[in-house]
């Protein structure tokens, strides 16, 4: 029922569209090594590489080489966490082509994704395969997910609804954990580290593999005194509404696990677990402490019945829990929990092009305590506190000699706000040997929050869902320096949830319109390893009214990351230099945040075999800057680590 209406209703928008130059951040430097990595809903291969000619599955749901896939698409691996001296996601993020984050206040805080500048929930998260985000703030806790545990991050830019469903306007980033493949045998691996705001960091890890199996345990650990998380405008006032000077730490411990065999029949399982509990300070007059347990569990089924088809089974489950405090007192707690289910099917066709055919079902749940009564405040008259989505999903990738398409569509039901239908195409052409032109157009949804809908004295339970169209043309081009591509794009979304300060709620907003243009290109140079990336966007407002061509909040028109890497035999050292415009902190465009240029340092030194010194200067000029206004951000500090892990 719901395929025969998948494109059904879609708009024919013309679109003006801007040149861009966008390229995969860490670039292509040695020949690509990979091997096959399972997950809960899709399979992908890892990369020892730097070349980024390796395995993606998160723009297609399949296996697909990156410089295959017409989708912008960037990959961070192992190899780029430790060069770059990476202590959170935020970190990583902040180098891809139209990505922007920003903090409330240091490690720990609550951290937004705003991807081609879509809103901070419209960008789905993705932790093995399992939708990792809140059901009722509707974003990811990154600030909470460890970045020791991590094997590697593939981003994809644009509208995913159509193979994923809700969320999906802004794009996907899918996260996955350390596995073990790879490791000959059963190798130990270790981190300590210690730095500037009296923070501490340590890993114990163990890893292995053999002919038919694999898997990595881990556990992590992070602590620091933090800095004062909320600058008050004047005693009293301010982003948090409250003078407290003092120091806002940040406590975390993590456990991750990942497993996977291929039987003796072909059948492969995988299961996967992690879970991070953590405490946060921060500054407010209602509550100034949290405790909080981020929850991922996957398992999966996949086989070949024939060669041509390929077939699995998944389920994940996420919690995001919390309990909030004021002066260490007991306020509120909300408990969400995810159940999702999946089976994919893709058949190869005789002439090897690909055919996809998929089910989803979600389910998810809310219980919130606002009273400090411990009663489900989300329950009751005219409340849902919980709800189902069904989804269907088909694709088809073909490649004819110099041409490439991908068609992609998808039908849900959501039990609160009725069906939707979502579709994307993309065509693209080869031609002068290093080079691939594409032109894409997709649509995209996303239902409202719990939050956005029944948060006493803030939700609208009049809300509709967002509605998206897309467009964006690219070239890209690989070549024996590195690689590069150019994209452009335009956003409209109809229905935009945003905070309506005349009202003190959530509001639907007519019309928004996204612009963009990325720039990003990596290569190697007399033995230097050069990253640079180039960010344009104007997001503005066009619905009637006193904010109409204004520019969406917390959105830099300019942006730019330049990274630059070189060994000297068992030295390294490397810089970075990450450049942000101005922009505003709020709809009517009165509160600006100030540009900011930041220079960091690193340095790493090989004194035995299998051990490693690394040490990080941030901030060497010590700017003084915000991401959104009145929190501040770390001033210049230090970090040395110890690691272990055999070769």
């Amino acid at each position: 029922m719901f395929i025969n209406r998948l494109f059904t209703g879609v708009p024919a928008r013309a679109v003006l569209l801007c040149a861009a130059f966008v390229a995969e951040p860490a670039a292509a430097q040695t020949a690509a090594q990979t091997s096959a990595q399972g997950s809960n809903f899709d399979s992908t291969s890892t990369a020892s590489a730097a070349r980024l000619d390796d395995i993606q599955v998160t723009a297609t749901r399949t296996p697909q080489r990156v410089s295959n896939t017409l989708a912008a698409t960037t990959v961070i691996d192992r190899d780029d966490i430790e060069r770059l001296q990476a202590r959170s996601v935020r970190d990583l993020l902040r180098r891809t082509p139209g990505l922007t984050v920003t903090n409330n206040g240091g490690p720990g805080k609550s951290t937004s994704i705003f991807l081609r500048g879509t809103e901070s929930d419209h960008t789905l998260v993705l932790v093995d395969g399992v939708e990792y985000r809140s059901a009722t703030a509707g974003q990811a806790a990154i600030e909470d997910l460890p970045v020791e545990q991590i094997e590697r991050i593939e981003i994809v830019r644009g509208p995913r609804s159509s193979l994923y469903g809700s969320d999906a306007i802004g794009g996907v980033i899918q996260i996955f954990t350390r596995n073990g493949r790879g490791v000959s045998g059963t190798r130990p691996y270790f981190q300590i580290g210690a730095g500037s705001d009296s923070a501490y960091e340590g890993q114990v890890g163990l890893s292995g593999s053999d002919e038919n199996s694999h898997y990595n345990l881990s556990v992590s650990g992070q602590r620091t005194d933090g800095f004062d998380t909320c600058t008050a405008a004047a005693a009293g006032t301010g982003g948090c509404f409250t003078d407290e000077p003092d120091d806002d730490g940040y406590d975390r411990v993590s456990v991750a696990f990942n497993y996977g065999h291929i039987f003796d029949n072909g059948v492969e399982w995988d299961l996967n677990f992690l879970r991070a509990e953590s405490s946060v300070d921060f500054d407010g007059t209602a509550q100034n402490s949290s405790d909080a347990i981020q929850q991922i569990i996957g398992t999966s089924l996949s086989w070949r019945p024939i060669e041509t088809w390929r077939t699995k089974l998944a389920y994940g489950n996420s919690r995001d829990d919390s309990d909030n405090f004021l002066d260490g007192q007991y306020v509120t707690a909300f408990e969400t929990q995810r159940h999702q289910l999946s089976w994919q099917n893709d058949i190869t066709l005789p002439n090897d092009d690909l055919f996809t055919l998929g089910l989803d079902y979600k389910h998810e749940s809310v219980d919130g305590d606002n009273n400090g009564d411990r009663r489900n405040d989300f329950g009751g008259a005219g409340r849902e506190d919980s709800r189902d989505n069904k989804g269907v999903f088909v694709q088809y990738l073909g490649d004819w000699g110099r041409h490439h398409v991908q068609l992609s569509g998808r039908g849900d039901d959501n039990e609160q706000f009725g069906e939707h239908a979502t579709g994307s195409a993309a065509y693209g052409i080869d031609f002068a040997e290093n080079y691939t032109a594409s032109i894409s157009y997709g649509t995209a949804f996303k239902a409202p929050t719990f939050n956005e809908l029944y948060f006493p004295n803030y939700g609208n339970p009049e809300l509709d869902p967002e509605e998206s169209d897309s467009v964006e043309v690219g070239l890209d081009g690989d070549h024996g320096w590195g690689r590069w591509s150019l994209h452009a794009y335009q956003t409209e979304i109809d229905d935009l949830i945003a905070y309506d300060s005349a009202t003190f709620a959530p509001a639907n907003i007519e019309d928004t319109r996204i612009r963009g243009v990325e720039a990003s290109a990596g290569t190697v140079l007399a033995d230097w390893q050069l990253n640079a990336q180039f960010t344009w966007l104007k997001a503005e407002n066009r619905t009637s009214g006193p904010n109409k061509g204004n520019d969406l909040p917390r959105r830099p028109s300019h942006s730019a990351q330049f990274d630059v890497d070189r060994a000297f035999g068992r030295y390294s050292a490397g810089a970075s230099l990450t450049i942000a415009d101005s922009s505003y902190d709020d709809a009517a465009n009165d509160n600006e945040l100030d540009s900011y240029q930041l220079v960091d340092l690193r340095a790493s030194m090989q004194v035995a075999r299998d051990w490693l010194v690394q040490a990080t200067l941030n901030n060497v000029f010590d700017e003084e800057y915000q991401t959104a206004r009145f929190y501040n951000q770390a001033d210049r500090n230090v970090f040395f680590t110890l690691r272990y892990q055999p070769q």
